[in-house]
């Protein structure tokens, strides 16, 4: 590991503060380990699908990472399934920075770039619904996202048998198309 990227990964000794600043950004290849460690340190509680290093570097213009003092604390990802439809993933908070809001933070940045890519509905496949629908999900039957089970259920271990609750968020389309009847006819 590079001396750069022992920076951005959180050690098991890091204590995120409360006091402390926290900004999001969007992560760079260079955040693949930290996003990477993230996951993992988080596979045990059984609430997250393991993921590869370099799947993570490929696809990390996706990732909106939190940091504080320059370590990753908190990673999301933005993933489409299809034109209307995108996917909250791999959503960490790491233990340290928990009840920081940092997770809220997180959802409210992928809702932002998902209406702003033009997304109609965003979801989340989780096992904590009540969180997710806080924040203005609803919970929905997983065959209303025919979107995900085609994209990734259907090769997921845990298919048929899942454990996760399906929750959805509708979209609304930014205002500023819109042109005042007024301006028409000037």
């Amino acid at each position: 590991m590079t001396p750069a990227m022992t920076s951005a990964v959180v050690s098991p000794c890091a204590r995120p503060v409360a006091g402390d600043a926290v900004s999001l950004r969007s992560a760079t290849a260079a955040d693949a380990e930290a996003i990477h460690a993230l996951i993992t340190r988080n596979l045990a509680a059984g609430h997250l699908l393991p993921r590869e290093r370099g799947e993570i570097a490929v696809h990390a213009h996706r990732f909106v990472v939190a940091c504080q003092d320059e370590l990753v604390i908190a990673c999301a990802e933005l993933a489409p399934l299809s034109r209307d439809v995108s996917e909250v993933r791999s959503l960490v908070v790491s233990d340290e920075a928990r009840s920081l809001g940092v997770g809220r933070e997180l959802i409210d940045e992928l809702v932002a770039r998902a209406t702003v890519a033009g997304f109609e509905k965003l979801c989340a496949f989780t096992h904590a619904p009540s969180y997710f629908v806080q924040l203005g999900f609803s919970m929905v039957p997983h065959v209303w996202l025919p979107e995900k089970i085609v994209t990734n259920c259907h090769c997921c271990p845990h298919f048929r048998r899942c454990g996760q609750f399906a929750v959805l968020r509708e979209l609304r389309r930014a205002n500023q198309a819109l042109v005042p009847l007024a301006a028409l006819h000037g």
